[in-house]
């Protein structure tokens, strides 16, 4: 047995079976991949795998405890290399940061930043994707930590932390006769263009489910993953837009153009947390960087809930 045929099983289950797609994933050959399973089931004198001709059609029941002790043996091999990074480089390394297009563009430069002061030495990965990538991205040991809204919670795997609060604001362009009313309604929402998040993206559940409630059916004309693509389209008169606040704040100047106003009055407060890999050895850094995103976090409430059951921890 070796990390080879471990690694060749545990990517595909993660591809569905789909041999093609994982050896693609790997770097390798479908066939290589197929033989070195089948001499893993044949020392562990197990099938693995169901199979219909040289397809596989699902995993066994012996299969999936053999996944079990595959996931905790590859985990802690990876925590090995990180131990000997640790202690070798000391200060150095890379750390690998997942985040949604609104954290990375708005949150994340300041503790980008503090962190390359503090450790020059450390290079930074930096992943965009949808909540659900950030977590698939973390599970495959691609990245370190990972900060979203959406999704990371619902992940066994995951260990995640509260990491702040945040509201929707309604953006405007300054000559709309919306901009002079001081607390929009749902209604008058309702009556206007929309241009707001992906579904998948920054609350965007929280708009719907406060429309539903009032039985308002929205008229959303343009659905986007960037704030900045929505306040653009705002711009051009499409619609009144429906971003998240650090949207706004972060950089206020930029905007002088457009009119914002809260909306959390409307569409409730949304948590965004902070997520790593169950049972991840964590690099001095990276508890470094997680302080750094938010006062609520510290390197010894981090290490508390990475050692407690159940998949999210709160403050």
């Amino acid at each position: 047995m070796n990390l080879h045929q471990f690694r060749f099983v545990q990517e595909a289950v993660r591809r569905n079976l789909n041999l093609t797609e994982t050896a693609k994933a790997l770097f390798t050959s479908q066939p290589g991949i197929s033989k070195a399973i089948l001499e893993l089931e044949e020392e562990l004198g197990v099938d693995i795998f169901v199979r219909h001709g040289k397809r596989l059609k699902r995993v066994t029941e012996p299969g999936q405890e053999v996944l079990k002790s595959v996931e905790i043996i590859l985990r802690e091999v990876a925590n090995l290399k990180r131990i000997g990074e640790e202690f070798s480089k000391q200060d150095s390394g890379r750390l690998s940061i997942a985040a949604t297009h609104t954290q990375a563009r708005y949150i994340l430069p300041t503790p980008i930043a503090e962190l390359r002061r503090r450790h020059p030495k450390v290079q930074i990965t930096l992943h965009q994707g949808t909540p659900d990538q950030v977590a698939a991205m973390l599970l495959s040991d691609q990245a370190d930590i990972g900060l979203a809204t959406e999704s990371l919670a619902d992940y066994d795997e995951l260990v995640t932390l509260p990491c702040y609060e945040w509201s929707h604001v309604i953006v405007l362009p300054a000559g709309h006769p919306l901009a002079s009313v001081e607390r929009p309604s749902l209604e008058q929402l309702a009556a206007e263009p929309l241009i707001s998040y992906h579904p998948a993206f920054a609350g965007r559940k929280r708009v719907d489910q406060a429309f539903a409630q009032r039985q308002l059916k929205p008229n959303v004309a343009l659905e986007a993953i960037d704030s900045d693509v929505i306040k653009t389209y705002v711009r051009s008169g499409l619609g009144i837009g429906i971003v998240a606040e650090m949207a706004m704040s972060a950089e206020g100047s930029q905007d002088a153009d457009l009119v914002w106003k809260p909306a959390g009055y409307l569409f409730g407060s949304n948590t965004a947390r902070v997520a790593f890999r169950r049972g991840a050895y964590l690099r001095s850094f990276v508890l470094t960087f997680a302080e750094l995103l938010s006062d609520r976090l510290s390197r010894g409430l981090i290490e508390r809930a990475m050692g407690v059951q159940g998949n999210h921890y709160e403050l």
